[in-house]
């Protein structure tokens, strides 16, 4: 398991031509199922006039959530092909769809696939790809005398503070790379008993 995924950093666009009929291709970076089918609803809005909308996401750093859908085209001939090139270029945390203007000639089930795998393969192509982290947190408590250690942790390992609270008592909860996350408990807990 690594802590780490691609996902994309903004949005982008991509189009492909096929015996009059055009393909319009667009990704967006989404965290959630609901944020993904959100986006989807935005472009069936705004594109009302297409003949189909099909879409494909994948989300979460494991890729064990994602769906897609074929939006009225022969089954397996658009969705299927859309979340190929998410699969294909490694990302997750995205939604692409693919809005096809109707041109008159029907393009045949191979037609179809090569078209919106080629309109989404575009899109992503076009893309910003950044590489994000998997990120744990971790609370730990600690007296006030300690700060100044557990500070020095902190910065050494490149940790982001969430919350914190001084009294008596000090509690600090900080996030970091899973992987590292091992390691800034080690350094801790030796800060926190030094003999």
């Amino acid at each position: 398991m690594t802590d780490e995924y691609k996902t994309i950093s903004g949005t982008s666009e991509g189009a492909y031509s096929e015996l009059r009929s055009k393909f319009l291709a667009f990704a967006h970076p989404v965290t959630t199922v609901e944020e993904a089918m959100a986006v989807v609803e935005q472009y069936q809005k705004k594109f009302y006039d297409a003949r189909h909308v099909c879409w494909a996401y994948m989300l979460g750093p494991e890729r064990e959530v994602f769906r897609s859908n074929d939006n009225g085209e022969p089954s397996g001939t658009a969705g299927k092909p859309i979340l190929g090139q998410i699969n294909s270029f490694g990302l997750t945390d995205v939604v692409v769809m693919v809005v096809r203007y109707f041109g008159g000639v029907k393009l045949g089930t191979s037609g179809l696939i090569v078209a919106y795998r080629t309109a989404a393969a575009e899109a992503l192509s076009n893309a910003s790809i950044v590489v994000r982290t998997v990120d744990e947190d971790y609370t730990f408590s600690f007296e006030y005398p300690f700060m100044t250690a557990v500070m020095k942790v902190v910065r050494e390992m490149d940790a982001r503070i969430v919350s914190q609270t001084y009294d008596m008592d000090c509690s600090m909860t900080v996030s970091l790379r899973k992987g590292k996350m091992d390691e800034l408990k080690e350094k801790v807990r030796k800060a926190l008993s030094p003999f």
